[in-house]
């Protein structure tokens, strides 16, 4: 035990050196480092996690990096998982909401007392300027969640500087109108992407909001404090906090890509909260060694892996073919191959655990044989010729998917190959909608079929900037009309059905699995939580650490 603690305070000295020498983005802007004024968190007592390394955490013009919005900020309100395992949206920052019998104006009644960390108090006049931005920052990822309030578009186009349907009643009420009922709106708003800024400050940061620490200013339960770019950053307790302060005095987040690098900081006793996904191969030993049984956590990701098909190239417009590219997969044997087991097949659209997932819709069979007859009667009996395109950061299990998929095609005498691309690349193609196959994961941001079905068949628009390119307008209509239904129950029936004409009829993508989602904890470690989409970022001030 005396080593461990060693090499714990080996490593936490080294952080120390390489922060205190000139980070670009400390909060203090000088050379010397915060961390050597005794007054300052111990780091010792910080959670260490792997993170992504962000470009920007400006959560309106990301997509991916959303740590810093999830713990350094709130949202009006949250979601969150109720004992009998529904999702329930609940008040954070607004203290509560009431929304009118058409559906369309809710109005919100703030909290009181809620400070930034610089002490700027939060207003309804914040939660304005935060839709006003979603909707005009020429880099906005997640305009999709203030788009359904009145004059959205125009306020969009530039027609006007202000937004129609906020109504500033005073400074801890307002009122949001929508241009037509928009069921999921309150789910929306809970998305990382929603989170509040402080309109003094992010305005006169301007480009400075989320790649400097100084100038992103949340709500939340901690702040950002320093950051190295391509090798961490550090999260400490928000001492003011409206919530009150984390059990934790910060959280540790290294920049690390490397399976081996990460296990291996898990094994000096360095890394507190091991993500099995990023191990590859390796992670079989932590599923079935002794050791970590009672420190392994299951959690269902409500997320469904798929292999999209392009329906502007040939031969994929043809619904022949991309149903016998869906029979010609044994998918039962990928996960197995892939992932031992862990997780279910999937059948449509809307994974297990969503809101509105249809359990009842009929099982795609592995029927290679007919896969072959269909391939003949769309006039390809000797098969042809298929270019799946993966981004060079895949990770080994992608990889290894998507060969044992090749290896499958070729059985039934589709001759696939695999075209490795750099990220940008690959963005760029997939946005225009000029891949014709690849494979991904899509992850629930908010506990709604909404959150799927529009995200890549609401619109023209949508459909192309995910390589799907699926042609029928009048199906995509009914998509967008689904979102206005009232009827809980209707609005369900309406997607179930939806589902089925897409996914089974039209065979617009190869559904393939949802997955557990695995996790290791270092001994230290107390509270461990995952949140109701099977991430641990939003959960860590939940988390606390031992005595030592």
């Amino acid at each position: 035990m005396k080593a461990f603690v060693n090499l714990r305070n080996i490593f936490i000295l080294m952080l120390a050196v390489f922060l205190a020498a000139g980070l670009c983005a400390c909060a203090s802007g000088e050379g010397d480092s915060d961390l050597q004024n005794p007054d300052e968190p111990d780091l010792s007592r910080f959670l260490v996690c792997i993170e992504d390394d962000p470009d920007t955490v400006d959560f309106q013009c990301t997509s991916i990096h959303y740590t810093v919005a999830l713990n350094a900020f709130n949202r009006l309100v949250e979601m969150e998982e109720s004992p009998d395992e529904t999702i329930k949206i609940v008040p954070s920052l607004a203290k509560s909401v009431e929304v009118s019998d058409n559906s369309r104006v809710y109005t919100f009644h703030l909290q009181e007392g809620v400070t930034f960390s610089n002490g700027s108090p939060l207003t309804s006049s914040d939660v304005c300027y935060t839709l006003t931005r979603l909707l005009t920052h020429p880099h906005s990822a997640n305009k999709d969640i203030a788009e359904p309030i009145l004059g959205a578009e125009k306020l969009e186009r530039g027609e006007t500087d202000s937004l129609e349907g906020f109504q500033l009643i005073d400074d801890l009420n307002f009122s949001i109108t929508l241009t037509e009922p928009f069921a999921p709106f309150l789910a929306c708003l809970a998305m990382p992407g929603g989170s509040i800024l402080d309109k003094e400050t992010t305005e006169k940061a301007g480009d400075l909001f989320g790649t400097d620490p100084e100038n992103t200013v949340g709500t939340g339960p901690f702040v950002l404090w320093k950051w190295e770019p391509h090798k961490g950053m550090l999260l400490k307790a928000n001492e003011t906090c409206w919530q009150g302060r984390p059990a934790l005095d910060g959280l540790d987040l290294r920049f690390l890509t490397e399976s081996e690098d990460v296990s291996t900081l898990f094994e000096e006793g360095i890394l507190d909260i091991l993500d099995l996904d990023e191990l590859g191969n390796s992670a079989e030993y932590y599923y079935h060694g002794d050791i970590y049984q009672d420190r392994l956590y299951q959690v269902q990701q409500i997320g469904i892996t798929y292999i999209a098909l392009n329906e502007s190239i040939a031969p994929l417009n043809d619904v022949r073919v991309r149903k016998a590219l869906q029979l010609g997969l044994n998918r039962q044997t990928l996960l197995g191959a892939v992932y031992s087991n862990r997780g279910v097949l999937e059948n449509g659209i809307f994974p297990h655990g969503l809101y509105g997932c249809n359990p009842n819709l009929p099982e795609i069979p592995y029927d290679p044989e007919e896969a072959k007859e269909l391939l003949a009667e769309a006039g390809y009996p000797e098969g042809f010729d298929l270019t799946v395109s993966v981004k060079a950061s895949s990770t080994q299990w992608e990889m290894t998917l998507l060969n044992l998929s090749v290896s499958m095609w070729e059985q039934i005498g589709i001759r696939a190959k695999i075209e490795i691309l750099d990220e940008s690349e690959f963005m760029q193609l997939r946005k225009s909608g000029s891949l014709a196959c690849y494979t991904a994961t899509w992850i629930a941001d908010y506990d709604d079929p909404d959150n799927f079905i529009f995200t890549f068949f609401g619109n023209r628009e949508n459909t192309i900037n995910r390589s799907l390119c699926y042609p029928r307008e009048e199906i995509m209509e009914r998509v967008r009309k689904a979102r206005t239904i009232s009827d809980p129950d209707a609005r369900i029936q309406e997607y179930h059905d939806l589902e089925q004409t897409i996914i089974q009829d039209d065979a617009a993508w190869i559904p393939l699995f949802s997955r557990l989602r695995y996790y290791v904890i270092s001994d230290r470690v107390e509270g461990f939580c995952a949140a109701w989409n099977g991430s641990v970022k939003n959960k860590y001030p939940t988390f606390s650490l031992k005595d030592e």
